[in-house]
């Protein structure tokens, strides 16, 4: 009977540990972003727009968007990328980052159909826009961290499977 309860701790622990390392994964969803610094931490629910043509898209036509709520563009490769507001009712903060997720440049409150462009920088992967203000509310800013399913997580600065 010793060994057998031996082996009854031992499954229930390697399921414990399935359970955690499930729960962890859950936090990293495709609908979710996480930013963090030593300063704070936000969730926004976002759309994604991995496809050119959603990226083409974006944000263009929406009258509002929920205080919670962004759009994440995700680039098949780290690249030099440019906005501009053409067709975008609501002013929106840009939030730049590289393929670890490492926020490297904020554009704040970009205004509405203003086709001026807006460049991000070299190498990045992918940017999230939310309304404009909240990021300067919030405290985001470089050195900030995403945490997300889009960045590849044996490059991730914030990576899916480490803790809160």
């Amino acid at each position: 009977m010793g060994n057998g309860g031996k082996i009854v701790r031992m499954i229930a622990a390697v399921v414990l540990a399935g359970l955690a390392s499930t729960a962890a994964a859950e936090t990293c969803r495709e609908d979710v972003v996480m930013l963090r610094s030593d300063a704070g931490s936000a969730r926004f629910s976002v759309e994604v727009a991995d496809d050119k043509a959603e990226r083409a898209q974006g944000l263009m036509n929406r009258e509002s968007m929920a205080m919670s709520a962004g759009m994440l563009f995700v680039y098949p490769e780290p690249q030099a990328v440019g906005f501009w507001m053409k067709n975008t009712l609501i002013p929106l903060d840009m939030i730049f980052m590289d393929e670890t997720g490492t926020v490297k440049k904020v554009h704040h409150e970009a205004q509405p159909l203003d086709e001026s462009p807006i460049f991000g920088g070299q190498d990045i992967l992918a940017v999230l826009e939310i309304n404009g203000g909240l990021a300067r509310k919030i405290g985001i800013s470089e050195g900030w961290t995403m945490r997300h399913a889009a960045i590849d997580q044996s490059k991730a600065a914030w990576p899916c499977s480490e803790s809160q």
